[in-house]
Parts: structure tokens; C-alpha cells; sequence
């Protein structure tokens, strides 16, 4: 009987010996580099996991802003200088209200309070509108000599003082004392070096204090040094 027309005897194909295409090939071609190195493939893998794991891990970098901070520790009084003053980039969620970045803004300005190194400065730390930052509307800073100077030394930034007038002077002349404002709060002292600014407006600061006060005290505060001689007595909270 004849052989089949269109069947074809498998060892005279020569489709079966060619080379199938390339694609095709990849797979046992890669199945046998990786039977070869082995080690290679295994470390190749676990450096592509450590980056994967790392880049899940490491955080965005954080927005900053820039803000000032104190090159070392400074007393309140202190006329600032270019040389007191550190430039940082910190979080802005690490900055109060009215923090200062650039340094022209404070410089020749002085501390109303101290400063610890690398503390943020900001404009209710320095003498002038700032300064009454957090106080009741119509606040007036109101700057004040003590009769005795040296009891300037008692008595810090944010203590509250009662205001005494007396007209007696110690010796021949006896008069009564009046309570001019009760329980104002300190805003600055001379007691840390405090010298002559532009807010001050004065070039002698030897017993000065200034008081934040209200409309109506700031009324009788005003020129009360020359109407006789002006205490402060410490008081708590009322």
C-alpha cells in the first residue's frame, strides 16, 4: 500500500531540526546561566530586596524653612549682632508665630529676654510691638525707673509686680503710697546689660523696667516718676 500522500515520515523532516526562534530559546538559555551561577542569582535577588525594603523605609525628605537661632547664650539686653545669630532650616511645624529669618531684621535690636544657644528668635523675644505679643488688646508697653536700681536685679521678664508711688522721701517727708497698676506682668528689665535702643528711646536704662498695661493704667503710669518715687512689689497670679 502506497505511503500517504500528505503524511510525512518524521526522520526525513528537516522542520525538526531547525532552530526554533529566539524567544523561544530565552527560557532554557536562562534556565541554564541560572544552573550555572547560581550564588550570582541568589545574591543579585537579595541586593534588588534590601534596596526595595530600604526605599520603603527611608522617609521623604521634609519640607524646612529657614529660621534663626542664637550662636550661643545671650542675656536679655543684648544689642544683637550679625556674629549672635545662627541661620538652621527647621521643620515648619517647629516654628512659633513670629519667628524671624532674616538676621537684618534683628540686628541693633535688643533681647527682652534671654536666649540659650541655639534657642529660635522670634519678634516677642526682641523690644518694640512684639513685645506685647499674647497680652489683652489695647496693651501699651509702658517703661518705668525704679527709685532704687538695684531691686531691678529681683525681678525677671514675665513676673508680675504692683506699682507703688510714694512721696515720702525716708527721712523728713512721710506721705501715703498709692497702688498706681496691681499685677502687671514684667516685660523687660535693665538688670542683664540692657542698653540704649531705638524702642527705648533713652540713652540710660539703670532701673528701667517696662510693664504691659492697660489703657487705664498705662494712664496713671505715665509720668508717675515725677510725681514722687516708684517701687514694684512681686505678687503671684490673682
Amino acid at each position: 500500500m502506497p505511503a500517504h500522500p500528505f503524511r510525512v515520515r518524521r526522520g526525513n523532516s528537516r522542520a525538526s531540526n531547525r532552530p526554533g526562534p529566539p524567544n523561544r530559546r530565552l527560557p532554557a538559555r536562562f534556565a541554564a546561566w541560572l544552573s550555572r551561577n547560581r550564588r550570582l542569582a541568589a545574591a543579585l535577588l537579595l541586593c534588588a530586596a534590601a534596596s526595595l525594603a530600604v526605599q520603603q523605609l527611608t522617609p521623604a525628605p521634609l519640607a524646612t524653612v529657614a529660621a534663626l537661632t542664637a550662636a550661643r547664650d545671650l542675656p536679655a539686653g543684648t544689642a544683637l549682632a550679625a556674629s549672635d545669630l545662627a541661620p538652621v532650616r527647621v521643620p515648619p511645624g517647629v516654628v512659633a508665630d513670629g519667628f524671624l529669618q532674616d538676621p537684618g531684621t534683628a540686628a541693633g535690636k535688643q533681647l527682652a529676654a534671654p536666649l540659650r544657644k541655639g534657642q529660635l528668635l522670634t519678634d516677642a523675644q526682641l523690644l518694640g510691638p512684639g513685645l506685647l505679643t499674647g497680652t489683652p488688646p489695647g496693651s501699651a508697653a509702658v517703661p518705668l525707673r525704679m527709685a532704687d536700681a538695684s531691686s531691678i536685679q529681683l525681678v525677671a521678664p514675665g513676673q508680675l509686680v504692683n506699682i507703688v508711688l510714694t512721696s515720702a522721701n525716708g527721712f523728713d517727708q512721710q506721705g501715703p503710697s498709692e497702688v498706681l497698676a496691681s499685677a502687671v506682668p514684667v516685660l523687660w528689665t535693665s538688670n542683664k546689660g540692657g542698653q540704649s535702643g531705638q524702642w527705648l528711646g533713652t540713652t540710660e536704662t539703670d532701673g528701667l523696667i517696662v510693664v504691659a498695661a492697660s489703657r487705664e493704667q498705662a494712664a496713671r503710669l505715665a509720668g508717675a516718676s515725677t510725681q514722687g518715687r516708684l517701687f514694684f512689689v512681686l505678687v503671684g497670679p490673682p
